[in-house]
C-alpha cells in the first residue's frame, strides 16, 4: 500500500510547479520510507527468541528518517532532472540503498540481544534490494502509466519484503545484557502501537490515492457545474505569437512557427531555432499551456514540439524519434509511448 500511494502520488508532478512538485515529492518519501520502516518493525514484532529484548528509541527513529532522506533522494533525481536511463538506474539504486539502511539501522536498534550477520547473508541481501529497486523504479518511470505504476508497487513490495526476511534469515542473534535499561527505550507493547499508527496513516493515503487513481466512468462530469452566483470565466488568453528567449544577456523573441520545439531545463525551457538554442524563461508546463490552440503537441515528458517542422519518423517498438533535418542544434526529439498516438496523429501517419 505504501508503495502504490507514494508512486501514485507523484504521478504528474513533473508537471507542477516548483513548490507543489516539492510538496508532492517529499509526501511520496514520507510514505515510501515510512512503508520500509513499517514492513520492517511489523516483521520484527513476529520474531520470537529465547530472551527479551527491545528496542533503543533514538535509533528506531534514526533508521525511520534515514530511509526516508534516502529513498527522497531517489524521488529527486527522478522529478528534478532529466529523466534519462542513467537517472533512472541511479534512482532505483538509490532507493535500494535506503531500503538497506533503513534494516540495518533498524536491526542495530535491538538491545539485550544482538545481530550479527553472515557475509553471504549480507551479498544476498544488497543484491536483491538494489536489483529489485531498480526494477521497480524502471517500471514505474520508464513510462508513467497506470499499468506501470503497479508493476512498480509490485516490485518495491517485492524489494521490501524480500530484502528483510531474508537478510533475517540469515541472521545469528546472541545475549548482549546491559547494565541498566537505557532511558530511551521501546519495548515491542510500544512499538507496535507505533508501528499500527503508521499503518493507519499509510492505509489512509493508499484509500485517498486509490481514489483518484482510476478515471472516472464516462458520462459522469469531472468537474462540478458552476454555481450562477460565481463571476464568469475569463475568456482565454490569445496564442503567443512570439517566445521571449536569452541570448547574450539580451531578451530576444522568436516567432513562434519558426521554433522547432521546447526542452524541459530544470524550472525553465530551451528552445530550438535552426541552428540557435536559446534560454526560455517559461517551464515546460507554462510553455504547453500558453502554447495551447498552437500546432505544438507534447512528445515527450521533457519536449513540446512543432509537427510542421518535423522532417521524419520513425517508431521504435513502443515509442518513437521526430527528426528536425532543417534544425541544427537539435536534430531528433525522443516520442513517449503515451504520446505516441498523439503524435501520429498531427504526422498523419
Amino acid at each position: 500500500m505504501a508503495g502504490f500511494t507514494g508512486l501514485s502520488l507523484t504521478a504528474g508532478a513533473s508537471q507542477l510547479d516548483l513548490p507543489a512538485r516539492k510538496i508532492r515529492v517529499a509526501l511520496s518519501a514520507i510514505i515510501l520510507g515510512g512503508g520500509i520502516w513499517s514492513m520492517h518493525f511489523v516483521g520484527m514484532l513476529g520474531l520470537q527468541l529465547p530472551v527479551l529484548f527491545f528496542y533503543d528509541a533514538l535509533i528506531t527513529l534514526i533508521s525511520a528518517l534515514v530511509g526516508i532522506l534516502i529513498v527522497g533522494a531517489g524521488l529527486i533525481l527522478l522529478h528534478f532532472r532529466d529523466r534519462t536511463a542513467t537517472t533512472i538506474t541511479l534512482a532505483g539504486l538509490i532507493v535500494g540503498a535506503g531500503i538497506l539502511a533503513m534494516h540495518y539501522i533498524g536491526m542495530s536498534g535491538m538491545q539485550a540481544c544482538r545481530a550479527a550477520y553472515t557475509p553471504s547473508g549480507i551479498i544476498l541481501s544488497v543484491s536483491i534490494s538494489l536489483a529489485l529497486s531498480t526494477l521497480a523504479v524502471w517500471m514505474a518511470y520508464g513510462e508513467r502509466t497506470r499499468r506501470n505504476i503497479v508493476f512498480g508497487t509490485l516490485c518495491f513490495a517485492a524489494a521490501v519484503v524480500a530484502l528483510h526476511y531474508i537478510a533475517v534469515a540469515n541472521t545469528d542473534f546472541f545475549v548482549a545484557p546491559l547494565p541498566e535499561l537505557p532511558s530511551l527505550a521501546l519495548s515491542n507493547e510500544a512499538l507496535a502501537f507505533v508501528v499500527t499508527l503508521a499503518a493507519f496513516a499509510i492505509c489512509g493515503g493508499f484509500l485517498l490515492s486509490g481514489a483518484t487513481f482510476f478515471p472516472a466512468p464516462e458520462g459522469e462530469p469531472e468537474t462540478p457545474v458552476p454555481d450562477a452566483t460565481e463571476a464568469p470565466s475569463p475568456a482565454p488568453e490569445p496564442v503567443v505569437r512570439t517566445v521571449p528567449y536569452e541570448q547574450n544577456g539580451r531578451t530576444l523573441f522568436a516567432v513562434l512557427d519558426q521554433v522547432a520545439a521546447f526542452r524541459a531545463e530544470g524550472h525553465y525551457t530551451l528552445i530550438y531555432i535552426g541552428d540557435e538554442k536559446g534560454f526560455c524563461p517559461w517551464s515546460i508546463s507554462e510553455a504547453e499551456k500558453r502554447l495551447e490552440g498552437s500546432s505544438f503537441i507534447r512528445a515527450h515528458r521533457s519536449y513540446l514540439i512543432n509537427p510542421d517542422l518535423v522532417t521524419g519518423f520513425e517508431r521504435k517498438k513502443d515509442s518513437g524519434i521526430a527528426f528536425f533535418d532543417d534544425v541544427a542544434a537539435l536534430d531528433k526529439v525522443p516520442v513517449s509511448r503515451s504520446r505516441l498516438n498523439d503524435v501520429r496523429d498531427a504526422l498523419g501517419v
